[in-house]
């Protein structure tokens, strides 16, 4: 083999060596499998949603490539909070996790938390009027801090968003708290519960955010590059688009 051959042979061996260690791997970002329409599992078993399209679009604009694993809520966080995730997509910030994750500044979306009654029941009901009551809430969510910390509050747990409304349809509790747009799909899409049950209240709009790993090196400096991404897509008007398709107005009923 003639020498500049060998030269060259190596100097391509090193860039492609350099390349491949420059290369970072995707970032990996647990996300919640059924709640839409902010993120839930395709017939594909893909995720879909506002929220998984808004970190994707976020990061391909900072040259961060994303996956994602589709979990319950509950295994979202902890995937995120021991490491074995870079993120969870998609938590609110409350006084208990304030600092168990990195949070990026500006949030992806709000979304208003509602109390939802039989129809028969009140209207116009705030936090206030769940005082002796007894309320379903989903386990593991991320409520506010000043109706957790509320001891008036009769607190039933429930494994998921369907279960609520069951238990609301069965009379064992007063109300339960969903958010309002996933509240109504699955009301809508239920056919015990369609016309049975509707929104009687609200008890905050809270926004919502991809909480960043802190047991992982890198994940202030993602938390930075996401709100970087954002702040350009809110720019360029290609967040208030991706918005509107998945955030039309809900239905009062």
């Amino acid at each position: 083999m003639q020498a500049w051959f060998r030269r060259a042979l190596c100097a391509g061996l090193l860039a492609v060596a350099a390349q491949a260690a420059d290369a970072a791997p995707a970032l990996l970002i647990a996300v919640e499998d059924d709640w839409p329409p902010y993120s839930a599992r395709g017939a594909d078993g893909a995720a879909q949603g506002l929220a998984p399209q808004l970190a994707r679009e976020a990061f391909r604009r900072r040259g961060v490539e994303v996956r994602f694993v589709l979990v319950p809520f509950a295994r979202c966080l902890m995937l995120a909070r021991v490491g074995r995730a870079d993120g969870c997509l998609s938590a609110t910030i409350t006084d208990d996790n304030r600092e168990q994750f990195w949070w990026h500044q500006t949030p992806m979306f709000t979304e208003e938390l509602a109390i939802f009654a039989l129809a028969a029941g009140g209207a116009g009901l705030g936090l206030r009027d769940l005082a002796g009551r007894r309320v379903g809430i989903t386990q593991d969510y991320t409520y506010p801090s000043v109706f957790m910390r509320d001891p008036k509050i009769v607190k039933s747990v429930a494994h998921s968003d369907e279960d609520l409304i069951r238990m609301l349809l069965a009379r064992r509790v007063d109300y339960v708290l969903m958010n309002a747009r996933p509240g109504q799909l699955r009301i809508r899409g239920n056919p015990f519960a369609a016309g049975r049950v509707r929104q009687a209240g609200r008890i905050s709009q809270d926004g919502f955010w991809l909480a960043f790993s802190k047991a992982r090196p890198k994940g202030r400096a993602y938390a930075d590059q996401f709100e970087a991404g954002l702040r350009a897509m809110r720019g360029d008007g290609s967040y208030e688009r991706m918005l509107r398709r998945f955030q039309p107005a809900p239905s009062a009923k």
